[in-house]
């Protein structure tokens, strides 16, 4: 069983639908397969890596949380991002250390915040308790929906919303659109605004520079009771969480 297990773990890293086979059957043997994923995982590429992530977070054993911290360090930004995630998704508590340290490491990279490996990182914090996003009292009270495991809010209301994140000085990074079918969410298109904050000027430059451009896209933006809007924003202490912390 384990020669099967440890081909099937090498099997991830090949051609897609072969890889894709092996995560089934991984998935399919569950808890006994971890292990020998874990002992496996150095030696796979990126995208062998993502599969087994993807192995991990559909198993649920937080055995694998030693090897998602491990991953923090990958020289892939999609396989720090795709462990960070699943770090915040089983809960593993003891990562919030690790992720703070991958989150240090994106700004000593000068990776800017609205990318989205900084945002996965901002996310599992916030899963792990290890971050509290500051969400003013007028738009938490418009909250109608989740989209998986974040926020809706109707999109009739999106421009008020973005006027009440930059008047309690939080920036506005981006949005996604939804449409409510019955008990379906689905994602539709939204506005394509071209984003470009300047991540050098001073914080209530930047806020007010996001407001402009999520106000220009509101102007696009398919406003109706059927259809939600989740935003992404952070606050100044996103930026150097640790200097203000000290």
């Amino acid at each position: 069983m384990a020669s099967h297990i440890e081909a099937l773990v090498q099997q991830m890293d090949g051609p897609a639908d072969e890889s894709m086979d092996a995560r089934a059957e991984l998935i399919h043997i569950g808890r006994p397969a971890i292990p020998v994923i874990i002992d496996g995982l150095p030696s796979l590429g990126a995208f062998g890596q993502l599969t087994a992530i993807e192995v991990f977070e559909e198993v649920r054993d937080v055995r694998c949380g030693h090897a998602l911290i491990a991953l923090l360090a990958s020289e892939n930004s999609t396989v720090r991002e795709w462990a960070a995630l699943a770090l915040g998704d089983l809960g593993i508590c003891e990562a919030v250390e690790p992720l703070w340290g991958a989150y240090r490491a994106c700004v000593e990279r000068t990776t800017p915040p609205d990318w989205s490996e900084p945002g996965g990182i901002r996310w599992a914090l916030t899963e792990l308790g290890a971050r509290n996003p500051v969400l003013p009292s007028f738009t938490a009270g418009l909250r109608t929906t989740m989209v998986g495991d974040v926020p809706g809010w109707p999109s009739v209301h999106y421009r008020e919303i973005v006027n009440d994140f930059a008047d309690h000085e939080q920036a506005v990074l981006c949005c996604q659109f939804w449409k409510i079918e019955g008990d379906s969410i689905y994602r539709i298109s939204g506005p394509k605004a071209d984003w470009e904050l300047d991540w050098t000027a001073p914080w209530p430059e930047l806020v007010e520079s996001a407001r402009e451009w999520a106000l220009l896209e509101a102007t696009e933006a398919p406003a109706a009771h059927d259809v939600v809007v989740t935003i992404e924003w952070i606050d100044h202490t996103d930026l150097h969480p640790w200097v203000i912390a000290d």
